[in-house]
């Protein structure tokens, strides 16, 4: 395993007191270790689950040639003379029960969609485009090519193909895909666990008296939701105050019980806080070979600047500032992504898609900025985004308001009316 430092001066640009927001995930990427534990579960039970084997199909799909529609199974080649076609309806094939026979030229089946292509044909016309007329039925020439309408065995997937490969998340079609092959389980890692606590004598937990200068605990609640929504288990510490002895059972605890640690307030870099000093206590005291370490970073982003990251033993460390929205922002910039590596997923994050900024907005080059916004789809059909006004980092209501992050990059400046800007979706993710 790389410690912190190796991996940290192998990095263009790496710089603890001015780091680009993408050296950071590049970091990250190095760092996590990649999940080990696998099960065998039910596919009932698989929803939000990673693959750790590819599915291969057991089976074609569709498993048999079949029709795309309703409508008369014929033998194509008979389109070749160019003149309309008079067919002799034969009989019915419906999904599930197909037709016995064998018809010959001049003869049709009727057929439902989804049923056996009968023996020798190949193309289907629509019912809509023939002329019926008792048992008998007329094309009309150049409307069909021969094939029309007909779905090929193996046309979606092939027996013995990888239907979903190792590190695809489970969806809800995925559930379906797999149930269409037949197959009850499915092999996946072991489920994520995370520790997390809040630290500071000014924390107060629900159900708590008020107090001056106290305010109570948000970051627990909205990062228990992200985990939520990533699948893995969550192991809540509560509220932690800034006492030697009582980080030190925190963290120890995490590491023993959870395979990650996320922690809000104390890593303000240059501030004297316990909580600092114990992750570099604890990360110094891991079993040589283990790549312990811890590190703290000012990123060149906004909000959320103050970050630290270390290991106790192999087990990561997330220490994220303590402001309710810079803790949120930070867990999707940079937390999410490590935790669905750990996970062995190959998901990418959701995408960045281009939007017309409605308002100028001031940014200074040199940092990444994050900034609460509404999309909408404007009069023409394309996204137009504004912010939703105060970005103050403790401005929780902010996130709440908006349905999307404004994503201005490091070099960009200035925004202007009517620019293209990147936004993140929050759909699904927050």
């Amino acid at each position: 395993m790389k410690s912190l430092e190796h991996i940290a001066a192998a990095l263009q640009g790496y710089d603890p007191d001015a780091l680009p927001a993408h050296v950071v995930n590049a970091f990250l990427a190095q760092w996590v270790p990649a999940p080990e534990r696998t099960e065998n579960i039910a596919l009932m039970q698989a929803l939000g689950r990673v693959l750790a084997e590819d599915v291969v199909c057991p089976i074609n799909v569709p498993a048999h040639d079949n029709s795309a529609m309703d409508g008369y199974a014929f033998d194509g080649k008979q389109l070749q003379t160019g003149s309309p076609l008079s067919l002799r309806v034969l009989g019915t094939a419906r999904a599930g029960s197909p037709y016995a026979g064998a018809p010959s030229a001049g003869e049709c089946v009727k057929v439902m969609t989804g049923a056996v292509m009968p023996a020798g044909l190949d193309t289907v016309v629509p019912q809509e485009l023939a002329q019926a007329n008792g048992d008998t039925i007329t094309i009309p020439a150049g409307i069909l090519h021969r094939g029309d309408n007909r779905r090929q065995a193996g046309e979606d997937l092939r027996q013995g193909s990888a239907a979903l490969t190792r590190g695809a998340r489970i969806t809800p079609a995925a559930l379906g895909l797999i149930a269409s092959l037949g197959i009850a389980q499915v092999c996946v890692y072991a489920r994520l666990r995370v520790a997390y606590f809040s630290t500071g004598d000014e924390i107060l937990s629900l159900g708590d008296a008020p107090r001056e200068g106290a305010v109570y605990d948000s970051n627990r609640y909205t990062v228990f939701g992200m985990l939520q929504r990533m699948g893995v288990e969550v192991l809540d510490l509560g509220v932690v105050p800034d006492q030697p002895a009582a980080l030190r059972a925190a963290f120890e605890r995490a590491a023993r019980e959870a395979d990650a640690t996320i922690t809000s307030g104390g890593v303000s870099v240059g501030e004297a806080d316990h909580t600092k000093a114990m992750m570099r206590q604890l990360a110094r005291s891991a079993p040589d070979g283990r790549g312990g370490g811890v590190v703290f970073w000012r990123i060149a982003m906004r909000p959320g600047r103050p970050m630290a990251v270390g290991r106790i033993g192999h087990k990561p460390l997330f220490g994220l500032p303590g402001n309710p929205v810079a803790v949120m922002v930070t867990f999707l910039a940079f937390v999410r992504p490590a935790l669905w590596q750990m996970m062995g997923a190959n998901v990418s994050e959701p995408p960045l898609l281009q939007a017309r900024s409605s308002e100028a907005i001031r940014k200074k080059p040199g940092r990444t900025e994050y900034q609460r916004a509404i999309v909408s789809t404007g009069s023409d059909g394309s996204l137009t985004v504004r912010t939703t006004g105060q970005q103050g980092s403790g401005v929780l209501r902010s996130m709440v308001q908006a349905n999307g992050l404004l994503v201005l990059a490091h070099e960009q400046g200035n925004v202007a009316v009517g620019d293209l800007v990147s936004v993140m979706l929050f759909d699904g993710v927050v």
